[in-house]
Parts: C-alpha cells; sequence; structure tokens
C-alpha cells in the first residue's frame, strides 16, 4: 500500500477544491523568485489545469501534491517535476503557505514522505532542486534531509532589478 501519511501531515491528490488555494498561492508575487513566475494566473487556468491534474506523471511529467493536515487544512503544496523516468530523476519544489506554518516540522515531514515515494515507488535514482543562495530555509531543510550542494549558478535568478546565485542539490538513492 501507498502511504503518504505522516504523524502530523499526509499528502493528497489535487482536488477541483483546490482553485482557490492554487489561485491564491499562484498570484502570491512574494513567492514568483521561487516559482519562477513572472505574470499572475487566472481562475479559468488553474481550473483547465486542475481538470488535467488526474494525469499520469508517467505522461505530464510533473506530480503536485497538497500538504495537508488531518484536520483538512491545505498548508502548501510539494511538487515533483521533469520527471526523466529514463535517467531515474525529477526535481523537487515545496512551499507552506503560511508563515506562521513555516518552522514547525511541515515541510520536512512532507519532503521525507515525498522522498520515500520517489524511491520505493517511483524507482527513481536521484532527485535534485535549486535553491537561491540566500533562501537559508531551503537550504537548511534540503540538507536535513541528505541533500548536497553540487554546484553553483552564478548570476542565474534576476529579480528585482539584480542577479542572484542559485546552488543545485541533489540526492542519490544508494
Amino acid at each position: 500500500m501507498i502511504t503518504l501519511k505522516g504523524e502530523n501531515i499526509y499528502l493528497r491528490a489535487l482536488e477541483p477544491e483546490d482553485l482557490e488555494f492554487i489561485h491564491i498561492i499562484e498570484n502570491d508575487e512574494s513567492i514568483w523568485e521561487i516559482s519562477n513566475t513572472i505574470t499572475p494566473y487566472s481562475k479559468y487556468l488553474i481550473k483547465q489545469y486542475l481538470e488535467q491534474a488526474h494525469k499520469d506523471i508517467f505522461e505530464v511529467k510533473q506530480l503536485r501534491l497538497v500538504i495537508s493536515s488531518y484536520k483538512e487544512e491545505s498548508l502548501g503544496m510539494i511538487d515533483l517535476f521533469d520527471f526523466d523516468f529514463k535517467n531515474g530523476r525529477a526535481g523537487v519544489g515545496i512551499l507552506v503557505k503560511e508563515i506562521g506554518d513555516r518552522g514547525k516540522g511541515y515541510g520536512y515531514e512532507a519532503l521525507k514522505l515525498l522522498i520515500d515515494y520517489s524511491f520505493t515507488h517511483l524507482g527513481l535514482h536521484q532527485l535534485y532542486c535549486n535553491i537561491s543562495e540566500d533562501n537559508e530555509t531551503s537550504i537548511k531543510l534540503f540538507t536535513n534531509q541528505g541533500f548536497k550542494k553540487i554546484g553553483l549558478k552564478k548570476d542565474w535568478i534576476h529579480t528585482n532589478g539584480s542577479y542572484k546565485n542559485e546552488y543545485l542539490f541533489q540526492l542519490i538513492n544508494n
């Protein structure tokens, strides 16, 4: 049995009822830098996305899950993207929406569940993530789960009129 349940949270598939939640996240300019977004998303486009969300990761090369509390509160989202079955790898992205919910272990638990699922059920060999050099919270989260910093992409992110460096982190399933 596939379990995406942790002690305090569980990961679940997207539902049509997530429209408002996703719309708020996708249009939050404070996180556009980490999501590489430059324009707002309409509810219409997000609704179309949700209608296709049931498709298999092998077809769409992405899996987006909601991080949910056992009180049925949507806390954030975690993604596998650039899913590459041939080479056994995928990128990981994670966001805990509310600042007050950060630092409580939800991201740590969600990432652990996704890592276990990726290696055990999807048969992936490695996961990677891209983190701007000033995002100390994400660096700590991923390194605490065993990700290693393997590279620096200089002047990789253009934000607020200047460029920032971005680290590449990798976790290999041995």
